[in-house]
């Protein structure tokens, strides 16, 4: 154990943070569990001190772990959360009882674990000493140790096998829509993005699986027949049964252990949201044992989700709505609940993407979305790609009459406010899109450290928010008759024939389909053609 420090030689909370992000970043991967377990072992194996739920996906990970935290904290648990990457501040990725860790107890921990990591980097193990993601996720396992919790919510990094997050064995598995993301680290095609995504799904273990493309679905039902998994599946076991529009979010109706539950109000927007609302139910039903949860909990649970940064109002004249929406799949999702939820006119766009990100995907997704488009660049690392360049690649979807460049977060900011209260403007909107840091950085400029507060209806109404009588109906759910982007085409019924995919060794284990729950499966027929993150 190292000598502690002096006051005068402890290092600000400012500078550890920097020390630690100045290492290999997360946006780099060095596949192996190798040093993670090593540091996990010297701190006597922490991630096996509670149970451990466990999320991957392509898009919606963070609001889902977010809304499973939010479920079991109502039934009186007491949780931790690790999530990444932050909007703000470090102490975002590691929350007990919902509150980010104070940049105090996370200096604390640090000074605790920092002699291991000393260790492990000596060691070198694959010729890498440790990445900033894996120490962060050994402080989040120490944390919740020394809390204790009574669960951890664990939203995984980057993939799944090899992902720092996987030195821990989850009891429950949670895999949100998979798509196309990262496909220079995890493959370029949905499929082996699957099969590495899989991964987390460990023997004996509960999988929630979202509705999914129908080759990823084969590939997960696969994996859970190999090691023995049970198996909950959208469309079958739970899902959405109805959705309707309100203000500030929506009313939901989701099926669950003990039948459906009605009237439970999610301060979310989007289909994609009422989608992660249903896996979340389902994840935190699996983990106290397959049991219903009292609807009056679930309800308490739900009305008190928070996901900063996810169709987020921050400011009101004109309405500034923030969502890390960064990547195609995401926004598609993102521009589909904009359009369904707000009635911005008109809606100015402004955009920051990361260079290894599919910024034309991102861009065609809002082409008949945004009435303009201000494209500007982030300030806290290289990586974003400029503002010029991303401003060419706008003009050739938007036109160049509809795209300007604003190299600064704060100009572009400034210049959206004012291009949507132009002359004629009627109920004028601003949308900060396309990366999470991007996110971040107009979060910290517009709110700083406070939370906004949530708005009522007399706030929002006439400010661009529909009211939910507007909206058509579509077989119990209301949606925009206009979407007809089959793009992304899920499968929400895994359906028999996946069984025969399975190998003959595997068919007997394969997971047995839920017939109470077929009754229900035509109520997901008109979300199959959202794109939920």
């Amino acid at each position: 154990m190292s000598e502690i420090p002096t006051d005068a030689e402890t290092p600000s909370h400012a500078a550890i943070v920097a020390a630690l992000t100045a290492r290999w970043p997360e946006h780099r991967v060095a596949p192996s569990l190798g040093r993670i377990a090593a540091l996990t072992e010297l701190l006597g194996d922490p991630q096996h001190a509670y149970p451990v739920i466990q999320i991957t996906g392509t898009n919606g990970k963070g609001s889902t772990a977010a809304m499973i935290d939010a479920l079991l904290r109502s039934v009186g648990l007491r949780t931790g959360r690790f999530s990444s990457p932050h909007l703000t501040d470090i102490g975002e990725r590691i929350r007990i009882d919902g509150e980010p860790l104070a940049a105090d107890r996370f200096d604390e921990i640090w000074a605790e674990v920092e002699p291991y990591v000393d260790l492990v980097d000596q060691q070198q193990i694959d010729g890498v000493a440790m990445t900033f993601f894996e120490i962060i996720t050994g402080m989040a396992y120490a944390a919740f140790a020394d809390a204790p919790v009574d669960v951890a919510i664990v939203e995984v990094g980057l993939g799944g096998s090899w992902d720092a997050t996987s030195v821990a064995d989850a009891k429950v598995a949670v895999i949100t829509p998979i798509d196309l993301d990262h496909t220079h680290l995890l493959g370029d095609d949905v499929t082996s993005i699957a099969a590495e995504k899989s991964g987390i799904i460990k023997a004996g273990a509960q999988a929630v699986l979202a509705g999914q493309q129908p080759e990823v679905a084969r590939i997960l039902l696969q994996r859970a027949a190999e090691v023995g998994a049970t198996v909950q599946r959208e469309g079958l076991e739970f899902g959405v049964l109805d959705r309707v529009l309100g203000v500030g979010g929506q009313q939901l109706r989701l099926d669950s252990a003990a039948g459906p539950i009605e009237d439970i109000f999610l301060p979310l927007y989007g289909a994609h949201q009422a989608e992660n609302a249903a896996v979340a139910l389902a994840a935190a039903e699996a983990f106290v044992g397959l049991k219903g949860i009292d609807p009056d909990i679930v309800r308490e649970g739900f009305a008190g989700v928070e996901a900063e940064g996810r169709l987020e109002i921050v400011r009101r004249s004109p309405p500034i709505v923030l969502d890390a929406a960064h990547n195609p799949h995401g926004a598609r999702a993102t521009a589909a609940a904009i359009g369904e939820s707000f009635d911005f006119t008109p809606l100015v766009g402004v955009l920051a993407i990361m260079k290894d990100k599919d910024a034309e995907g991102v861009l065609r997704a809002y082409a008949d979305l945004f009435s303009s488009v201000i494209t500007t660049q982030v300030a806290s690392t290289d990586r974003g790609l400029p503002a010029d360049d991303l401003a060419e690649l706008a003009a050739g979807i938007f036109g160049a009459d509809r795209v300007r460049a604003v190299p600064r977060m704060d100009d572009a900011i400034e210049a959206a406010i004012a291009e949507a209260e132009a002359d004629g403007a009627t109920t004028p909107g601003v949308v900060i899109t396309g990366s999470v840091i991007a996110v971040g950085e107009a979060r910290t400029l517009l709110v700083g450290a406070e939370r906004p507060t949530p708005a009522s209806a007399a706030a929002v109404t006439g400010e661009g928010i529909l009211d939910a009588s507007a909206a058509p109906i579509v077989d119990g759910v209301y949606l925009d008759p206009d979407d007809e982007d089959e793009d992304d085409e899920k499968d929400y019924s895994y359906g028999p024939e996946y069984g025969e995919q399975l190998t003959e060794d595997d068919e007997d284990e394969a997971p047995v389909r839920d017939e109470r729950a077929t009754d229900n499966s035509a109520a997901y027929g008109p979300l199959a053609e959202d794109d939920p993150r």
